[in-house]
């Protein structure tokens, strides 16, 4: 049985300078694998790699058994990919859009109509088929994004940062969404906010400084996060003891008078709670985001261990 990825010795230079170093990945299995690294790790471009977009300086990239410089037609086949910026043209109707996209992955023509159909329905937009995409929430174009990626059944899925810019209600629903992708596929989910990767990922892949840093489980990962805090941002905030309130909240320190720092135990749906906490009161969430001190640390550690290592 081929790997759905594997990645052998991944290096590529810009310039004079390394962008990534000796990658190495094998994963032979569905499920959501977190990508995670600070602005400018080197992420982008092992993505960029991975999807075919860059040619590396040197390495091997599988998909699927197809070697992604020496097949590049059946490696890409496998692969759907949504940028940090989705590649939407704005003029179209969901329908257009997705019926070029289809094209453009040559789903064969006597399929792309149900395969448009098809991911619609998946995807929840089948009731926005004739809006034009300018029109659509930034919620539903990250639906439509998705939906290109994964309009011609592929076995990875990338997606970078597929969160950003969301409002809490659209986070939750595209969280929802791409784990019900992955019961089919492997997700390749990168973020640099620790966050997000904790909600959705099992297993975390972290690049610092062009290198491999941490390869293993989320639980194993959440050893190296001390303290584990979150910072919130409310325009209606609540008093602290109906923070506490909440399962697994431990503590609260107030920073302003609309921002928080909340302490949590090692409960990996508390982002998702809390959100789901400030939807459901009112509280009127504007931002909340892993306590950048705590995951600079964790970025620090594990740097400095594979160092020594």
């Amino acid at each position: 049985m081929n790997s759905i990825v594997r990645i052998e010795h991944l290096s590529h230079k810009y310039a004079t300078s390394w962008a990534i170093r000796d990658i190495n990945m094998d994963f032979n299995h569905t499920g959501i694998v977190g990508l995670l690294g600070s602005n400018g790790a080197g992420k982008s471009t092992t993505m960029n790699i991975l999807c075919g977009t860059l040619s590396q300086t040197e390495g091997q990239v599988y998909i699927n058994g197809f070697n992604m410089r020496e097949q590049p037609q059946l490696a890409k086949k496998e692969v759907g990919f949504l940028p940090q910026q989705a590649p939407l043209h704005l003029e179209l109707t969901v329908d257009e859009y997705l019926t070029y996209c289809a094209g453009l992955r040559q789903v064969p023509k006597d399929k792309i109509r149900k395969a448009v159909e098809a991911v619609k329905e998946r995807c929840s937009i089948s009731h926005f088929s004739k809006r034009l995409l300018r029109n659509l929430s930034g919620g539903y174009r990250q639906r439509v994004g998705i939906a290109q990626a994964i309009i011609h059944h592929p076995r990875l899925v990338v997606l970078d940062e597929p969160t950003n810019g969301l409002d809490p209600n659209q986070i939750i629903e595209v969280r929802a969404l791409i784990r019900e992708i992955a019961k089919d596929c492997l997700v390749i989910f990168s973020s640099h906010i620790l966050t997000e990767v904790q909600v959705l990922c099992k297993d975390i892949r972290m690049i610092e400084n062009g290198r491999i840093v941490f390869a293993d489980t989320m639980d194993a990962f959440n050893n190296y996060v001390e303290p584990r805090s979150v910072v919130m941002h409310l325009e209606n905030p609540p008093v602290e003891a109906a923070l506490l309130q909440l399962a697994g909240v431990t503590q609260v320190d107030f920073l302003t008078e609309k921002q928080m720092r909340v302490h949590f135990n090692s409960d990996q749906e508390i982002a998702e709670r809390l959100t789901s906490a400030a939807v459901h009161n009112g509280w009127r969430l504007r931002e909340i985001t892993f306590d950048k001190t705590a995951l600079d640390t964790i970025f620090k550690q594990l740097s400095a261990k594979s160092i020594q290592s």
